[in-house]
């Protein structure tokens, strides 16, 4: 492939085929650059191999059991209703397959060349990919790294053997009857619930005062309720102190205001967080990449690192480990580089956790929206108001808007309930193109749709809502 050690030339290199990579890298080709993109790993990244699409394979699959067992309140009953793991497993290897072979054709279509195998900076403007067969080196005149990130891990709980990453415990070859959860963030406690539905007990330690502690408690004591539901235990405030495991099961101890406490469980997951990849074998101390004190690359507002023609996207840069958001900062770096004047804005980034129910959020808080001096009205409309909601027996959560009251401008929105996920969409767009209470008050929704609530929530906020009594002038 290379004659001596000489240097093959590409417009553009892509480190990393994760969400952000190969967006970034197909985008780049869009605009006209060669392009080399370089992964030592499977095409799609962790997002698509080992997280946000295996996860929700397995909780769809999960969901589908419940839905098997509990129909009682439809009129259905089914006996015998088994779990075949095995099958699930393969289910969700097939959808994994699925999405990463999409990748594969879609950097074939356009153009754009791949390297399995690692890379390393040689200077500014070369670098040298490598793997067992061949060690070539390019040159390039812009990169853009996204290397994206791996679990934190504790020194109390080291991985192996039965204290498992997110990554071990998708791939699980028996449902375990017992688990416990390190953490009731959103991989905790999606990956918690998930299990506990398909029959496992679990046990779920957090450290601050509820589950999902980046939204707001009305959503997340929701979110807790339901668990308990299927019998999950939730220790909030909690410290995890040690891990003592057998070639049978796992003990943790640890303690809640003082008090100590075990539990013993067949495997413990610990999900404490990310951490970004930008150690190792890259180079980014040899070039001069400037990195802050958690080991993240500073970036401007176009993902320009202190080179000016290196750029870095995703989970490796501040704000939140989102695939949506490395896809996002990947067209804004690519277009970027094509002399575009894209730039990152991420007022309208939506956060979305595929719990029972799911919640989503975009935009501010009720709480950040004042922190920014604005007069604020808030208005929340019910599921179990909504007559979708109640023929799907799913009339617990709400859907809640936040608005400035000089103007009517839609600030933010909190979302908690079926297809929450899916809801957040209409108020993203809403938020992007700064419409206000009454251009989501007149947009007819269909009826009878899950979407009917946000209409009526806003028509909440604006004092007249029909399906609620307004509140007293």
């Amino acid at each position: 492939m290379v004659v001596g050690d000489a240097s093959l030339d590409i417009d553009t290199l892509v480190i990393g085929a994760g969400p952000g990579g190969y967006v970034a890298a197909i985008r780049a080709a869009q605009l006209g650059q060669s392009v080399l993109i370089v992964d030592k790993s499977e095409l799609g990244g962790v997002c698509l191999n080992r997280g946000c699409i295996p996860s929700k394979a397995l909780i769809s699959a999960a969901h589908q059991y419940e839905a098997a067992k509990h129909g009682e309140s439809f009129g259905i009953s089914a006996e015998n209703v088994k779990v075949d793991f095995a099958k699930t497993q393969e289910f969700k290897n097939g959808v994994v397959k699925k999405m990463t072979g999409g990748v594969s054709g879609l950097l074939k279509g356009n153009k754009v060349e791949v390297f399995n195998g690692e890379c390393m900076f040689i200077n500014e403007n070369e670098a040298r990919v490598f793997n067992e067969h061949e060690s070539p080196r390019y040159r390039f005149k812009n990169a853009i790294i996204a290397t994206g990130s791996r679990p934190i891990e504790l020194k109390p709980f080291p991985f192996g053997g039965r204290i498992l990453s997110s990554t071990e415990a998708l791939n699980l070859p028996e449902i375990p009857k017992s688990l416990i959860v390190i953490g009731g963030g959103y991989i905790g406690a999606e990956l918690g619930q998930m299990y506990s539905k398909f029959g496992s007990k679990v046990t779920i330690i957090e450290g601050m005062d509820t589950v999902l502690p980046g939204f707001d408690k009305d959503m997340t004591s929701i979110v807790a309720k339901s668990m308990k539901k299927t019998g999950i235990e939730i220790f909030t405030g909690a410290k995890a102190e040690s891990a003592e495991q057998t070639d049978k099961d796992v003990t943790v101890k640890f303690s809640v205001n003082g008090e100590s406490k075990e539990v013993t469980a067949e495997y413990l997951l610990v999900t404490v967080g990310r951490r970004p990849n930008t150690d190792g074998e890259l180079g980014l101390d040899l070039i001069g990449v400037e990195l802050d004190e958690r080991g993240m690359v500073k970036v401007d507002h176009q993902g320009r690192t202190s080179i000016p023609h290196i750029f870095a996207i995703g989970d490796i840069v501040a704000g939140l480990a989102l695939a949506h958001k490395a896809s996002y900062e990947g067209k804004v770096a690519a277009e970027a580089i094509a002399g575009e004047p894209s730039v990152v804005d991420y007022k309208c980034m939506p956060a979305v956790v595929f719990t029972d129910p799911e919640c989503s959020s975009v935009g501010y808080t009720e709480t950040q929206a004042k922190e920014k001096g604005y007069n604020v009205k808030v208005g929340k409309f019910s599921y179990g108001a909504n007559g979708r909601a109640v023929s799907l027996n799913a009339v617990e959560g709400f859907v809640k808007i936040v608005a400035d009251a000089d103007t009517g401008l839609v600030l933010g929105t909190q979302i908690v309930g079926l297809e929450a996920s899916n809801l957040i969409a209409e108020l993203g767009l809403a938020i992007e193109m700064g419409a206000t209470l009454e251009d989501i008050s007149l947009t007819i929704h269909a009826h009878p749709t899950l979407g009917e609530i946000v209409m009526e929530a806003a028509e909440v906020v604006l004092g007249h809502p029909i399906h609620a009594l307004a509140p007293r002038r």
